[in-house]
């Protein structure tokens, strides 16, 4: 790898001078020019916010239709991955925090085109899935107050979420945290219904007992084989646990925070995942749930809630609209890292007074309102092929932190152990373990006739991305020289 020259067009606005380091040294870690002020609260809801959202509320129903009862099985090896991803990127973003996370490990781990190539993907994922949001939560505003019509509903959304964006990082963490809060409330509330229901305390209830978990056909009504379609229709929901590494970077004490948030969501996603997925499949038999409905409005109905639907339809707008926040704060964050490191237009450095970068905020909510126009005018053609190109895009990104993960952690043990405060459990096995998981999904959706689409159109976009950081790196070597980068290893 090349070693960084300084970076003369470093600027007050936040751009990075690396001077050249010795090959194979770790970088000491480096003040991040945006504004800190998110507290310890705000990482810990923020991570927990960035994963609950309506892939839970409402669908987890299409993974319980393949999979019946074992979709807590699903939701257990789902969830086993995405925690085995979060503790690798929490060990490296505790020893070197930095907003770009795990496109800077990236970077240190495997040269600039991996940082190149994981940075710009997760942008891509992030402002596509940004205007599904932006969509969803239209829709169920339009039926709300049907007079004013759904894209209005899409800008209105899109103009309060970019000015709290524009605005203080701290006032990013404030939405986050209350809208988070809610979320947690509800599956909190939903988890003791269920229960109370399960051992026939609700008035006019008798117990349901566990009849329906071995009932209807036993446990695993489709074998083996529906608990791997339920993995493949769940592993997704995961998707939005990386915002907590990014975001870090911008608390008051970075290494303490991404540890700390790090360990808590974790353990408290599998338990609201898993543990609202055994209430739903004990409470009703399997077979009472439909692809599209949300599992919890039938169970809550069921078991004589009033106004389930409604209630239910407040929670999934709530979590739409947190999921919306927190990406539009992840890309932002993410592009002005790629730029700090010569990887995107230097005008998106420009940082405000508040450490925010305007710039970055709005380069990437201007191609959220491009997305949200390709899916209202061509929801079945243009904005599809967006949607299937960023659909197996999480899955690259969580098998490139787990290959950095795999390099960085030795030099850190030589170079500064003491910067290992968080640490991937039985390592390197379990980060083997967890490629390996991967790449079985990956076969999985090669051979699954709905998901095949998603992964190849993916791959086309992985590909493209690759061949674009390949032929820059080429550009740079016969040009002589090496761009900005991060302090290369």
């Amino acid at each position: 790898m090349h070693h960084s020259p300084p970076d003369e067009s470093a600027t007050s606005t936040g751009g990075c001078a690396h001077p050249s380091r010795p090959a194979g040294r770790l970088p000491a870690t480096e003040a991040e020019p945006l504004g800190g002020g998110l507290k310890q609260r705000h990482l810990t809801m923020l991570g927990l916010g960035g994963v609950i959202g309506a892939g839970l509320f409402v669908g987890s129903g299409a993974g319980i239709a393949v999979a019946g009862p074992g979709i807590v099985v699903s939701y257990l090896i789902a969830g086993a991955l995405a925690m085995c991803v979060m503790r690798m990127l929490g060990e490296m973003s505790a020893a070197m925090p930095a907003s770009g996370s795990f496109s800077v490990h990236a970077e240190r781990a495997l040269g600039r085109w991996a940082g190149f190539s994981v940075g710009w993907l997760y942008w891509f994922l992030l402002v596509v899935v940004l205007a599904v949001e932006a969509t969803g939560a239209a829709q169920i505003a339009h039926g709300w107050a049907p007079a004013v019509p759904q894209w209005a509903w899409v800008l209105i959304f899109m103009l309060v979420f970019t000015g709290a964006n524009l605005a203080a990082v701290k006032n990013f963490g404030e939405f986050e945290f209350w809208f988070a809060a809610l979320k947690v409330f509800a599956i909190v509330a939903f988890l003791v219904l269920g229960l109370l229901a399960i051992f026939g305390v609700l008035p006019e209830t008798d117990p349901v007992g566990l009849t329906h978990l071995t009932g209807d056909g036993g446990f695993l009504p489709n074998g083996w084989e529906g608990v791997v379609s339920g993995v493949l229709a769940v592993v997704f929901a995961f998707g939005g646990l990386e915002v907590v590494t990014i975001a870090a970077a911008e608390s008051d004490d970075p290494v303490r925070s991404v540890a700390r948030a790090v360990r808590s969501a974790v353990y408290r996603i599998l338990f609201f995942y898993v543990g609202s997925m055994l209430v739903i499949v004990t409470v009703l038999p399997w077979t009472a749930q439909r692809a599209g409905a949300s599992p919890y409005v039938t169970v809550l109905d069921s078991i004589g809630v009033p106004s389930a639907g409604t209630i239910m339809n407040i929670v999934v707008f709530v979590a739409l609209l947190s999921a919306l926040n927190a990406n539009l704060y992840g890309s932002s964050r993410m592009v002005f890292s790629l730029a700090e490191r010569g990887e995107a237009p230097k005008a998106l450095l420009t940082v405000s007074g508040g450490g925010v970068p305007r710039r970055a905020v709005l380069a990437s909510v201007a191609f959220g309102f491009v997305s949200v126009v390709l899916n209202l005018k061509w929801p079945d053609s243009v904005f599809l092929y967006m949607l299937n190109a960023v659909g197996a895009v999480l899955l690259f990104v969580w098998a490139l932190i787990a290959v950095s993960q795999l390099r960085l952690r030795r030099r850190i043990e030589r170079d500064a152990p003491e910067r290992l405060v968080l640490r991937m459990w039985a390592f390197p096995y379990l980060t083997w373990a967890a490629l390996a998981a991967m790449a079985a999904v990956l076969v999985l959706m090669l051979s699954d006739d709905g998901a095949r689409p998603q992964l190849l159109w993916s791959a086309g976009a992985t590909g493209l991305v690759l061949a674009v950081a390949g032929l820059r790196e080429w550009r740079e070597r016969r040009a002589g020289r090496s761009g900005p980068g991060v302090n290369n290893l």
